[in-house]
């Protein structure tokens, strides 16, 4: 038991300073590279909005 708690400690040790390097490497997106994000978020959700529909429809059409 005594070498599990160890374990989980030095993971969670190695865990954190690897955030830590993570947290070194992040930046702020400029205005533009924001835009292309929430482009591409916006398009995403409206392509798989537009697939759960059509499937519903699809299914209400074939169970009918």
């Amino acid at each position: 038991m005594e070498e599990m708690k160890i374990s989980i400690g030095t993971r969670l040790k190695s865990f954190t300073v690897q955030c830590g390097r993570v947290w070194h490497l992040l930046k702020k997106p400029t205005m533009d590279e924001f835009k292309a994000i929430s482009k591409i978020s916006a398009l995403g959700i409206l392509v798989m909005g537009l697939i759960g529909f059509i499937i519903s429809d699809i299914l209400t059409l074939v169970l009918k």
